[in-house]
């Protein structure tokens, strides 16, 4: 029986560990939703739709093992990024995707090639953060870069949100010097 005191330790621990991390994100995501210019039910709206999007993925593994794809959700409007082997896989994945409940638009832009590695994927995270530090720096007060959703693939920055067409450039602007992106694709609805 002494054995299982360790275990339960360590399970005791995790979920207090567990339940700041909910604590403190959930607070973070309270911060993110003042100042997010879609409706709380639209926000709620696109995480239904990236998930049902997955589950979609999941069960056809005629996409799902041909394919290293990523679903973003922004007012919905959905990006399909990441890799697949054949035209016809990605296309057949967007018509699916494009048949959800309340998706306005799919921009797919899956790349047709072998899938990024593990490197390639922490560079892509990396590039995020460095694009979203980049935001900070944007010279006018009444930009604000959390309105701004950055989703990095391979090296290609795709920049997502409800902004105008004077911070759109802005964004832009500053995003194209960022050392190690590739290309820039905006995918902004306009006030």
């Amino acid at each position: 029986m002494k054995p299982i005191i360790p275990l339960l330790l360590a399970a005791l621990t995790m979920q207090l560990f567990g339940c700041t991390a909910a604590v403190v994100g959930g607070g973070a995501t309270g911060a993110a939703m003042v100042h997010d210019r879609r409706t709380a039910p639209t926000m709620l709206e696109d995480q239904a739709i990236e998930i049902k999007s997955f589950k979609l993925l999941l069960d056809q593994p005629e996409i799902s093992d041909y394919s290293n794809i990523s679903i973003t959700s922004y007012n919905l409007k959905v990006l399909l990024s990441g890799e697949a082997d054949t035209p016809e896989v990605s296309n057949r994945f967007a018509e699916l995707v494009s048949h959800i409940q309340r998706v306005e638009q799919v921009h797919n832009e899956i790349v047709v090639g072998p899938s990024g590695t593990l490197l390639d994927q922490t560079n892509d995270a990396y590039l995020t953060s460095k694009v979203k530090f980049a935001l900070l720096s944007i010279n006018n007060k009444a930009f604000d870069p959390t309105r701004v959703k950055v989703v990095t693939s391979q090296g290609t920055v795709f920049l997502m949100g409800i902004i105008s067409r004077q911070d759109a450039d802005l964004v832009t602007n500053e995003v194209r010097y960022v050392t190690g992106v590739k290309r820039v694709v905006k995918i902004f609805e306009y006030l």
